[in-house]
């Protein structure tokens, strides 16, 4: 088998860390930290925040890194940082301390995350990529099938011991997979997708297996291109959503519904696994179909998603608009990095990546903080996620309009036009 599958199926387990034990799991921590210390939806949805923001100011050097260094070294240091955060959370007695312990997960989590993991598997594959990317994020989807575990750990045992185990899970099941994870194919004597590389016969011009030469943009040419900003704007307005329906779901449920926290749990296994669908759907049309149509489509699905969420008034209505949000997610997920890669190519996607995620960030900060202050200010959810999703829904131009852009100009081809208007203005 392809080594890049053996990379796929690893990073599956390490978003499984990801999304079962931080990011999905994150809405039955906020119900529990909520009861025992009584701090506002506002000030606990910053922590989650924090988590965005360390991860958006990471990402231009964390993409440096990535592609100076390979991943195996920035994975094992943020796998360590992660499950350190963990064990700083079990040990936390007040807000500040909750804060710094939250930026020291986002840390860890960032260089031990989907970035690195990202620019690890793109760089394996080309013809399926978006079904690679797809699969190795069904981890987090799977994760998320566990949080009501999660939840009845926090009840059973509470979250300080919850905590700590999930630190030691972290080491124990992350830091031995870092091995797998290698850099290019290329060094291996394989290109991407599987073939195996042969070396051209004496004399000859061609490769056995010859490959059109992906473009190769560098990070300074991908921010000069409309694409960049449009598919940055638009991967961050979905993130009002995805943050705010991560983070808020289960306190929503909780208190409109006024069902148990094990009851409302079960709604992040309904999205995660209608993910685990979008996923599969989204990674092979995205290797056959235009990627940005796809998730143009989607920004609707989450749209129409949050606002049913905010209006229904049964438990099922909830699931069934959950589902719509996980089949959103999952599809646009994996369509996110792979069409960055399409368009700019593997030269310095984790530096584009990062400065990327400058912007993506926006959504993610934005969305859980604006919806739990108009939970305060407001007694319940409902109109924080009708604006929430309405800007989301705005969102689906910015995907339209990031068109493929053209190849970059050479260095050499530059200087030859320039020095050929120069000699034409002469001219004139």
């Amino acid at each position: 088998m392809f080594f890049g599958w053996w990379i796929v199926g690893a990073a599956v387990f390490i978003q499984f860390l990801h999304g079962g034990l931080l990011f999905q799991a994150f809405g039955a921590y906020f119900v529990r930290l909520q009861q025992e210390f009584g701090w506002s939806s506002a000030s606990l949805s910053w922590s989650f925040s924090l988590l965005r923001i360390e991860s958006g100011l990471l990402g231009p050097f964390q993409g440096w890194l990535i592609d100076k260094f390979g991943p195996r070294a920035v994975l094992a240091v943020g796998l360590v940082i992660f499950a350190i955060g963990f064990m700083m959370l079990s040990w936390v007695d007040s807000l500040l301390e909750f804060y710094l312990a939250f930026v020291v997960i986002a840390i860890g989590s960032g260089l031990g995350g989907f970035l690195t993991l990202f620019v690890t598997v793109s760089n394996w594959f080309r013809r399926r990529r978006a079904t690679a990317l797809a699969l190795s994020q069904t981890g987090a989807s799977i994760g998320g099938i566990f949080v009501p575990v999660v939840a009845l750990s926090l009840i059973h045992f509470g979250w300080q011991t919850t905590a700590f185990a999930s630190g030691v899970i972290i080491l124990v099941v992350g830091l031995p997979l870092v091995p797998i994870f290698r850099t290019r194919p290329q060094q291996y004597g394989m290109i991407p997708d599987g073939r195996r590389y042969e070396p051209p016969p004496a004399g000859s011009r061609a490769a056995i297996m010859q490959v059109e030469p992906e473009r190769e943009f560098t990070a300074r040419e991908a921010m000069r291109t409309p694409a960049f900003w449009f598919i940055s704007l638009g991967h961050g307005s979905a993130l009002f959503v995805v943050g705010a329906i991560m983070v808020h779901v289960i306190p929503h449920i909780v208190q409109k519904l006024d069902v148990s926290l094990e009851s409302a749990s079960a709604v992040i296994t309904v999205i995660t696994t209608a993910q685990i669908a979008g996923l599969v759907s989204g990674g092979i049309l995205g290797d056959r179909m235009d990627k940005r149509l796809i998730a143009a489509a989607c920004m609707l699905g989450h749209t129409v998603a949050l606002m049913g969420i905010a209006f229904a008034g049964s438990l099922w209505l909830i699931y069934f608009f959950s589902v719509i949000h996980g089949l959103s997610w999952g599809a646009r997920g994996p369509l996110m990095g792979a069409i960055r890669a399409d368009y700019f190519g593997l030269k310095a996607i984790g530096t584009i990546m990062g400065l990327s995620s400058l912007i993506v960030t926006i959504g993610n900060v934005f969305g859980p903080v604006f919806a739990g202050f108009m939970r305060d200010t407001q007694g319940d959810y409902q109109l924080g996620f009708v604006i929430l999703a309405a800007m989301t829904g705005v969102g689906t131009i910015f995907f339209l309009a990031a068109k493929r852009p053209s190849m970059p100009e050479s260095t050499w081809a530059r200087g030859r036009r320039l020095v050929a208007q120069r000699r034409a203005r002469g001219r004139g």
